[in-house]
This record gives C-alpha cells, sequence and structure tokens, in this order.
C-alpha cells in the first residue's frame, strides 16, 4: 500500500492554506504533521479523509480495496471526539461500528476495542459522564473496533493522561506492523519512533524531512 501526494494545494474560504505538497506514505510508515497553527495540518488530515476538497494536485492511495474510495479506506480522528452523550460506552462503540460498515456490530471487536483503551469497565455508563481523557479514549477505539488500513490522527493524545498516551503507542505500533499507515498532525512527541516529518509553513510552502524519534 502506498500514499501519494503530489502538488497537493488546499484553499480554504478563498484563502490558499498551503500549496505544492509532495509526500508519499508506504505500508508499515508514519508521517508526522507539523507546523504553527493555520498552517494546514488539520486541513490535510481532512482532505485525505474527504471533509476537503483538493484544489490542486493529486491524492493518490494503492494497493487497498479497489473498489472502496480513499475516504472509506481511512480513520479519520478529529479534535471533536464525536461521543454522543444520550448512549452508554458501549453503544457508543457499537453505533460508530455500523456507521463505519463493520459487518458485526455487535461482535466481539467492540469489547476488544473496549478493552484496549481501558473503558470495558465504563461499557455501561452514559458517555456524557466520561471525562475529558476518557472521551478521547472511546473516540480512538473505533480505531481497534473497525479496521483499516489509513489512521488520519489529528492531536490524538489531547487530554490523555501518561497511561493513556502508552495504550495510544502501543496501538500505533501495531497498526504500523501490520502494514498500516499512521498520519498525524501534532505539536509534540507521541510515541512514533522512526516517523517522517512533513513540516507545514502554509502557502509559503511544505518540507518533507527524514525519519525522525516523536
Amino acid at each position: 500500500m502506498r500514499l501519494t501526494a503530489t502538488r497537493l494545494a488546499c484553499v480554504r474560504s478563498g484563502r490558499e492554506v498551503f500549496a505544492g505538497l509532495d509526500f508519499a506514505v508506504a505500508a508499515g510508515e508514519a508521517l508526522l504533521v507539523l507546523g504553527r497553527n493555520g498552517a494546514g495540518k488539520s486541513s490535510l488530515l481532512r482532505m485525505v479523509a474527504g471533509l476537503v476538497r483538493v484544489a490542486a494536485g493529486r491524492l493518490e492511495f494503492t494497493g487497498g480495496e479497489d473498489e472502496l474510495t480513499l475516504a472509506e479506506q481511512a480513520h479519520y480522528v478529529g479534535h471533536q471526539d464525536a461521543v454522543k452523550g444520550a448512549l452508554t460506552v458501549a453503544e457508543n462503540i457499537q453505533f460508530w461500528a455500523r456507521y463505519l460498515g463493520a459487518a458485526t456490530a455487535n461482535a466481539p471487536a467492540a469489547d476488544a476495542a473496549l478493552r484496549a483503551l481501558a473503558l470495558d469497565r465504563l461499557a455501561g455508563l452514559p458517555a456524557a459522564y466520561l471525562s475529558a481523557g476518557q472521551k478521547r479514549r472511546l473516540s480512538l477505539a473505533r480505531l481497534v473496533a473497525v479496521k483499516r488500513p489509513i489512521w488520519l490522527l489529528d492531536e490524538p493524545t489531547s487530554a490523555l493522561d501518561a497511561a493513556a498516551q502508552d495504550r495510544l503507542s502501543r496501538l500505533m505500533a501495531d497498526h504500523l506492523a501490520g502494514g498500516g499507515i499512521i498520519l498525524a498532525a501534532t505539536h509534540g512527541p507521541i510515541g512514533l519512533i522512526g516517523a517522517q516529518e512533513l513540516r507545514l509553513e502554509g502557502a509559503d510552502g511544505p518540507a518533507l524531512e527524514g525519519e525522525t524519534a516523536a
């Protein structure tokens, strides 16, 4: 599998956010998207997720499922946790499994996802009662509940304590070891060792750098 961007450009509200962006990420690789606020980190992830229009250039994903779009093969976890407070923790992950097209929304995969993020003991609790960190973990649990090859993570460690960050680091390592791809927008280290870095400088132009520890 390989995700490639060629001369990619983004325009939001009539303003060019970035242009001329090139990168390539293969199976088992991660790309950290860095840059100041407003440089286009979130816009790039949302573009790969199919939520922002490609203004110019091309995004191409090869080696995946031919009958599915790029967006249908990517998980996007943004700033908003998208948790339904009236539903229980278990019902939230079951909803996401159905929404994202899992064949068996009530299968053990949902329970495994909650265990992976240490939420299994809270399965029957209404999500409205969760802390900010617990809601973040519930949002991340859908990465485990429904298998998709590309993970698009926007500040994924936000609101997570050290133990939860360690869990996320292990999940990301397992995803890469299984041939997955990760693009993560971040302002700081998130536990992705050996990831490439893509520094966005807005319309002034991006720079792709070599491997780094993050």
